[in-house]
């Protein structure tokens, strides 16, 4: 290499590629390769398979070399399986392709199963075909991929050389097919409803907006799927849910990314009180299943999962917290003067609600580490739910909290459509008053009200936040294949 000239290892990969297609070897060629066995399935399955040819096929992820023989470490969707590469059982120009191989190609071979003298199941090779060549390096084993912000840009690579990372998607996945088989088996029917949405309702968020050209109309992506599955339970379906993304147009954290996985149900002839039991069936049973215990520790906390959880009166709470008493908050202003007294920013337009809503986010959330049932939230911070008939000012509403944050929202659903109306328009005063987050007016979903709901609860929970909790990730983008990112430069 000339003295100046930067070395360029992609550049090195292809010139063996070109090598290797020179010799007629063509690793991008191959369509198919027929795979019998997984690396685990060898390993653990070895006393039925030594002495059996089997065909393997996996990622190079090391290579030891001794003269004309070498060991090839190969990684599938499973684990590692060494590989015995010889001159003499290869050829030597067969043999000889591994000097044009580089750790990240894709290989396939085939050969027979058995113990190294150190006792590792390995496979004897005697047939290989190369199924791709990596022009690129892969993070050296020692440093592996540490930079965070790369990570998440480059999850593909992530996956490749961080095991740890496979199995919390695994797990992920686990968790999504134990909640499908939960709620299956206790009747519910599992439906999907739209994305795309004249109005996005459900909840208070800012969607994000499109425009449908052949109908030349402003759509919306959903922030919620409350209001369609609702339809579902007039039109006759007791129990049903859904699983899929929901989109809201706010800021990202570790606990926010703008489009997120949701799960929803709702159940005809119950309120929230069946619902709470509900959730703590659901909880404990995917944190036994998925653990094999009922405690998880999340960032140095022990979470124990066992029910009953603790109930905590919000409006008292927040009382005990501050010294305020929520009815005497009564305008924009005498809210943002809490907000103020208490060290909270907030914007000067954000109006009562919003702002007494984070209030209780920085005052009364972050100690509710175990698993807690915060209910009895006010009328004017739950537009959707029944009100409490003891309690006219507070609603039959709860959110759970494990370790400071919201994992589910769920309430006796209102379905008293003149109730309703009344609370829609004062949103939309809200919405006037400037509140952009303010709930929609839906006179379509008045109307499905119109023809009568059965008493029903609901629930809402935040997929990606239970995943966080049972893999102690401490941010949402670290259960998220692919989080929202900024373009780089």
């Amino acid at each position: 290499m000339s003295e100046g000239v930067a070395f360029d290892p992609r550049q090195v990969r292809l010139a063996k590629l070109n090598h290797l297609r020179e010799q007629g070897i063509d690793p991008y060629r191959p369509t198919k390769f027929s795979v019998d066995h997984l690396s685990r399935e060898i390993v653990e399955g070895y006393e039925q398979l030594v002495g059996r040819r089997v065909s393997v096929a996996g990622r190079i992820m090391a290579i030891r070399t001794h003269g004309r023989a070498a060991f090839v470490d190969l990684y599938d969707s499973q684990g590692r399986i060494q590989c015995h590469l010889t001159a003499d059982r290869l050829g030597a120009p067969r043999f000889q392709i591994l000097d044009d191989l580089d750790l990240g190609d894709v290989l396939g071979v085939q050969g027979e199963v058995f113990k190294t003298r150190r006792g590792e199941v390995t496979i004897q090779v005697d047939a290989m075909d190369v199924l791709a060549k990596s022009l690129r390096d892969l993070p050296d084993k020692r440093h592996g991929l540490r930079d965070v912000d790369l990570r998440y840009r480059q999850r593909y690579v992530d996956l490749l050389v961080n095991p740890e990372v496979r199995e919390t998607f695994r797990l992920r996945s686990d968790t999504i097919e134990y909640l499908r088989q939960f709620f299956n088996a206790r009747g519910f029917m599992e439906v999907e409803t739209p994305v795309l949405l004249t109005l996005a309702g459900g909840t208070e968020a800012r969607p994000f907006v499109t425009h449908h050209n052949a109908l030349d109309l402003s759509l919306s992506l959903r922030i919620a799927m409350e209001l369609h599955l609702k339809r579902l339970i007039v039109g006759g379906f007791d129990k049903v849910y859904e699983i899929g993304r929901v989109f809201r147009n706010e800021g990202v954290s570790t606990r926010h990314n703008p489009e997120f996985t949701m799960l929803e149900l709702y159940q005809a002839y119950t309120d929230y009180e069946g619902i709470m039991r509900l959730v703590e069936d659901m909880l404990s049973g995917v944190v036994a299943a998925l653990k094999h215990q009922l405690a998880v520790t999340y960032q140095g906390h022990r979470i124990d999962f066992t029910p009953p959880y603790t109930r905590v009166d919000l409006v008292e709470r927040l009382r005990e917290k501050t010294g305020v008493v929520w009815a005497e908050i009564k305008t924009d202003g005498d809210a943002q003067a809490l907000a103020r007294r208490l060290g909270i920013p907030v914007d000067a337009s954000s109006p009562r609600a919003q702002v007494m809503d984070k209030v209780v986010a920085v005052t009364v959330e972050p100690d509710l580490v175990q698993p807690t049932f915060l209910w009895h939230h006010p009328v004017d911070i739950s537009p959707l739910a029944k009100r409490d008939p003891d309690h006219p000012d507070l609603t039959e509403r709860f959110e759970l909290f494990v370790a400071g944050r919201e994992i589910a929202n769920a309430f006796s659903e209102l379905n008293d459509p003149l109730d309703q109306r009344e609370r829609f328009r004062e949103q939309q005063r809200q919405r006037l008053a400037g509140n952009t987050e303010a709930h929609p007016f839906d006179e379509d979903f008045l109307v499905a009200l119109e023809h009568g709901m059965p008493p029903t609860g609901g629930l809402g929970v935040g997929i990606d936040r239970l995943v966080m909790l049972l893999t102690d990730s401490p941010s949402i983008r670290d259960v998220m294949l692919f989080p929202t990112m900024r373009p780089l430069e």
